[in-house]
């Protein structure tokens, strides 16, 4: 049996489980309940009306979040020659070519996002099998394949995330830490919701968000108007 905090319980009582709320009102609500000991990421979690086993519904992209995501995200770029130039003036945390592949075939995994240039992509394909799972092989759908290198690095710095609905119809996406303002985390949340509407597949019919909530860390959710 999960046993609850005293935190958790406090927080449970201010909470409505079976209201809905506008996003505005539930981030107000957010920055009220009781927090935990460290700065928690504030999360948006979808329950979307696709078939994902129909490739046409597929639900995937990026959006910038206009207040970034509250971390430094770790960048590993697989390039070489001039790009590697490149990754350099614009501070990756690690670049390579071969020797970062091999690097991290043996298990290395110290990085939050993997940008590569196409020639390094037949290579680079070996660790599919590392990469795809923890949502870190670069992809030309999400601009994290290209030969501009100083672009997708500087979108990664400035709050790019990627979206993609799992198998379940699920898809969970940080819009920033409590400590952001209300502004903050109103507006990253509007920019997330709006691109993923957008990325809506033409064959879905009826409803294409079935539920919303936005939670912290280690608190309960609210449900949102959708």
């Amino acid at each position: 049996m999960k046993v609850q905090s005293k935190r958790y319980k406090e927080s449970a009582k201010l909470v409505e489980q079976d209201k809905f709320h506008q996003l505005k009102e539930a981030v107000i609500l957010l920055k009220k309940l009781p927090k935990p000991k460290f700065d928690g990421s504030v999360d948006l979690h979808f329950n979307l009306n696709v078939d994902t086993k129909k490739s046409d519904q597929m639900v995937r992209g990026t959006v910038v979040l206009p207040h970034g995501t509250g971390k430094k995200e770790r960048v590993a770029v697989f390039c070489k020659g001039e790009h590697e130039r490149q990754a350099r003036e614009a501070k990756a945390d690690h670049i390579g070519g071969m020797e970062l592949i091999d690097k991290v075939g043996a298990g290395f995994l110290d990085f939050d996002c993997a940008i590569a240039t196409p020639e390094m992509m037949k290579d680079l394909s070996k660790l599919g099998k590392v990469l795809g799972p923890r949502g870190l092989m670069p992809s030309p759908k999400t601009g994290t394949v290209t030969n501009d290198i100083s672009k997708a690095i500087e979108d990664v710095r400035r709050g790019k995330v990627e979206f993609r609905v799992d198998k379940q119809g699920g898809m969970h996406l940080s819009v920033g830490k409590i400590s952001f303002s209300e502004e903050q985390l109103n507006d990253n949340a509007s920019k997330v919701i709006e691109a993923v509407n957008e990325s809506r597949p033409v064959s879905v019919k009826g409803k294409f968000v079935k539920s919303l909530c936005i939670a912290t860390s280690m608190n309960p959710g609210l449900r949102l108007t959708c």
